[in-house]
Parts: C-alpha cells; structure tokens; sequence
C-alpha cells in the first residue's frame, strides 16, 4: 500500500475514534465528574492562608476534626504564612499529588485567582472558605458576610457605642483580601446614621496581633483625643488595648473586633475580661466546609449551594457568656 494513503487512513482512523468524545468545562458541580461514593478514600487539600492567626488555627481545628467523622476522609492542611506565591505553589503541589478535593482560604483574591481556576478546570472540586477569588471558577464559597458584619459594628457604634459621637481609629486587615476591603464598607454605611462620628485614621494590620499593637501605638500618639478603635478582628483589636494600655488610655478609649472565637485567648474572653467592648462574630466554616465536600465525594451530590453565608452575632458583656457556652467554648 501506498506511503501516503497508509497515512490517510490512519488520520481518518485516529478521527473517527475520537468523534463524539467531548471534554466539557467543569460546571458548578465538578464534583460529579470525578469517582464518588461510599466506601472510598478520599484526599482533601487544605490550602490555608496564615496559620499564624489565631482564626486560622481554629479553621483548621474545625475542619480536621469535622474530617475525623467522615470515613475515609484525610486533609492535609499547607501554610502559605501569608504569602501569596507560597500559596500558589501549594496548591500546585496539592495538584501534583492528586487530591479529590480542594479547600482553599485566599490570602488574597487575585494572586490565587489563577490557581483555584486551574485545578477547578481539571474537574476537581473546589470549595473556597472565608475569603473570595475573582471570577466564577470554583464549586462554592462559604463564608460570612463580611460588609453586613462590618455595618453592625458601624450601627453598634452610631447607637451604642459613641452615640454622642467621636473620632474613630480603624485598623484593617490585609490589603487585597476580601474580608478587609468589605468589613470597611460595611462599617462606614452603619456608622452613617450618626454624623458625629468621624474616622480619623485608618491603616491596615494585616490581621496580626503584633502589627495591630504598633499601628495603634502610632496612631493613638497621633490622634489622643481618639474615643474608639475599630479593628477587623480581634488580635488587632487586643493589640490596640495594648498599645493605649502603655499610653495610660486604655480606659478612655473603647475597642472592638470582630471574630468572637469561642477558646480563652478570643474575643469573647476578651468582652468577658472587659478589654473588648464587643466583638462580632465571624465563624470560621470549617465544619460546614467538610459537609460539603462529603456530600460531593460521598453522596455525590450535583446540586449543592453555589453560596453558604453564615451567621452573625454581636457579642457584648451582656451575652458574652452566654455566647462562649453556645459556641462550644473550650
């Protein structure tokens, strides 16, 4: 037989084999794509942000131990220390190792944008916790809602708080995560009932302890005649109780965080002790991250919620307690 016609009907062979064999993009429920079902062993991802923060450590507590009650579930918990291409590679390397499931709290949305897409478009499923991405390309995302946290505490304040008014010092969290730019938002419309209140600074604290304690330093020596501090969470919030502490103004001034993490060391302890004037809680998400991914791995479910938003609730001396016991504290 000819060279070239050995040639022809090979193409055409090659052709007709794969004729009507289409690879789709994952839909919302990528899940159902890949092996599912009782009986099977199933690896998860677990890509955190910064193990360093206390909320963090609590997330991932509630994750492995939601873990331990799903036969044949193992997580495997990577920290990117708050850093962004650390957090990529981890996920790549989570890639490389072929797990079922990815769960993935962002250290910042667009840097891990990329990522999330690319391992969602290999059918993985993928449930992004607590901080968003930009875009579409993940299974679902549960979390709390950040700006209608953010306008309680604004309302806790114009009503509650600083009725009469007064000047606010806000320390944020990380540039470039969602929770920050959101809880922001959030505060400046509750606080736009009262006028009287003005924020008078606002510098990030990246979410830790310490960073919060030496931006509030330097804006309390900045801004004495300051009557509140508002921090996204509660570590940055204790920092800057430290910080007017030193300066002899912790009992003129009043803060308050946001987190509420049920364990002796959070802010509900803190409300309790009276350093905090309250806290909002933000749940970590943990728990209901590992029921989702065994009802898309075990139950093979394709049509779990596109979006979970979980509850709130503010927390002062009047219901700390009350609260902490709720909340399973340890």
């Amino acid at each position: 037989m000819h060279r070239r016609t050995v040639l022809a009907l090979l193409v055409a062979g090659a052709l007709l084999a794969t004729a009507g064999c289409t690879v789709e993009k994952p839909s919302d429920d990528a899940g159902s794509a890949r092996a599912c079902g009782t009986g099977k062993d199933f690896l998860i991802g677990m890509s955190q942000a910064n193990n360093a923060e206390p909320y963090r450590q609590v997330m991932n507590n509630d994750v492995q131990t939601a873990a331990k009650a799903v036969p044949g579930f193992r997580v495997v918990v990577s920290d990117a220390a708050q850093d962004n291409s650390k957090q990529v590679a981890d996920v790549e390397n989570f890639l490389t190792q072929r797990i079922n499931l990815l769960i993935i709290s962002p250290n910042e949305a667009k840097p891990l944008t990329a990522v999330v897409k690319k391992a969602y478009d290999k059918g993985i499923p993928v449930i992004v916790l607590d901080r968003k991405v930009e875009g579409e390309a993940y299974t679902a995302f549960i979390g709390g809602d950040n700006v209608a946290i953010g306008r309680a505490a604004g309302e806790f304040y114009a009503q509650t708080l600083l009725p009469g008014g007064g000047k606010v010092i806000e320390i944020a969290g990380l540039p470039g995560s969602t929770p920050a730019a959101e809880r922001a938002k959030g505060f400046r419309e509750g606080i736009a009932g009262n006028p009287k209140i003005e924020i008078v600074a606002s510098q990030p604290g990246d979410w830790l302890r310490e960073k919060g304690q030496s931006v509030a330093d330097a804006l309390i020596k900045a801004h004495p005649d300051v009557s509140a501090v508002y921090a996204h969470n509660d570590p940055m919030a204790e920092g800057a109780y430290l910080a007017a502490k030193a300066a002899g103004l912790e009992q003129k001034i009043k803060f308050t965080g946001i987190d509420a993490l049920p364990v002796p060391s959070g802010g509900i302890k803190a409300v309790e002790q009276g350093r905090l004037a309250a806290t909002f809680q933000y749940a970590t998400g943990g728990r209901e991250a590992v029921e989702l991914a065994r009802k898309i791995l075990v139950d093979c479910a394709t049509d779990v919620p596109r979006a979970t938003t979980l509850d709130t609730t503010r927390i002062t001396s009047d219901n700390a307690a009350e609260a902490y016991a709720k909340l399973g504290g340890l």
